[in-house]
């Protein structure tokens, strides 16, 4: 239980914020979506496009599922939510940490959703996927770091702090 997972919506920050939080913690950094495209050999947009939303969730699900590191920072795809297998493993694994942001903030943060492999279906919203998506982010969470008026290392600085809290059994403040 010594792993930290990031979750959240496409753009929130979650491998930016991974990588300084695995530095400040002395932790190894992995990146979930790209475990994927190493391990399928395919790209995710392509993964996407030749499987299907609903095909891609199964690989998604399976390989993160199977993930087994210890002391690493994890930052998952925004669609991890949908594997309810992978979500069970990620947590008996360690401490999830959801990386909340407005809407607002994560469409200036994107550009196209489907080169950047983002799991949304034909004629779906950005606003409809962010509406869907919030509350499994929030039911799966451990612990919850509203980025909104944070800097990256303010965001990785938090989630450290927050997480040695937890690992301590102290109770947690979420932002």
């Amino acid at each position: 239980m010594d792993n930290i997972i990031l979750i959240g919506m496409p753009g929130c920050g979650k491998s930016t914020v991974g990588v300084v939080l695995a530095k400040a913690m002395g932790y190894r950094f992995l990146d979930s979506d790209l475990l994927i495209q190493e391990t399928d050999g395919r790209l995710l947009c392509d993964i996407i496009e030749e499987e299907g939303i609903d095909g891609f969730n199964e690989i998604e699900n399976k390989i993160n599922a199977s993930i087994d590191v210890r002391k690493t920072v994890i930052a998952t795809g925004g669609s991890v939510i949908y594997g309810k297998e992978a979500m069970e493993h990620l947590k008996s694994i360690g401490t999830v940490v959801y990386i909340k942001l407005p809407l607002s903030e994560i469409r200036k943060r994107l550009g196209d959703l489907t080169k950047r492999g983002v799991s949304i279906r034909d004629g779906q919203s950005l606003e409809e996927l962010f509406e869907e998506r919030s509350p499994l982010y929030e039911s799966y969470a451990d612990i919850t770091a509203d980025e909104k008026n944070m800097t990256i290392s303010e965001t990785a600085l938090y989630i450290r702090d927050m997480v040695k809290k937890d690992q301590r059994g102290e109770g947690i403040d979420n932002k």
